[in-house]
């Protein structure tokens, strides 16, 4: 069962608040992932970088052995750790969207998290998801900004390539 929650978060410490995470999934069968909402270009961009890590983990194909880091290496179109932490909470004001996969997990017991829907794209986003995702200028020209969702769905389809 696949669970989402976004919403506007302040994080004072970041250690603290994954090892909330980590301390909800102890004992269960379960993954608990917060991402950067302001990072993801809508639901469509999230939801098929879990599939794809799924996938990758029913087909053994999988780079990384958590769910959790795999789920965020689709979503930030890479295979490196390193680079997909880019797309992870910080200290500070967040946009956040919580992903919980697995039958035992509550993730009302995240009442720091004010509800409002953020992932959707939106322009504003599209500097970051640029960065991110190395959409260059000349991609954007041939294009039109308007792609800029497609774009990075093509680059989390690409990680399947690129292993």
């Amino acid at each position: 069962m696949i669970q989402i929650m976004e919403g506007t978060i302040f994080i004072e410490d970041i250690e603290i608040f994954l090892i909330k995470i980590k301390e909800m999934r102890n004992g269960k069968d379960s993954v608990i992932l917060a991402l950067d909402a302001d990072k993801l270009a809508g639901k469509d961009h999230l939801m098929f970088a879990i599939e794809k890590a799924i996938d990758s983990f029913k087909t053994g194909r999988n780079i990384a052995n958590d769910l959790g880091k795999e789920i965020m290496l689709y979503a930030a179109g890479t295979r490196q750790i390193n680079r997909a932490m880019k797309i992870g909470v910080h200290n500070g004001k967040n946009n956040i969207v919580l992903v919980a996969i697995g039958e035992d997990v509550d993730l009302s017991e995240f009442d720091e998290i004010t509800p409002k829907d953020v992932v959707q794209y939106e322009g504003s986003k599209n500097r970051d998801l640029m960065d991110i995702f190395n959409i260059t200028d000349e991609e954007i020209k041939a294009a039109g900004v308007e792609k800029i969702p497609e774009l990075v769905l093509e680059r989390v389809a690409l990680v399947d390539v690129l292993k």
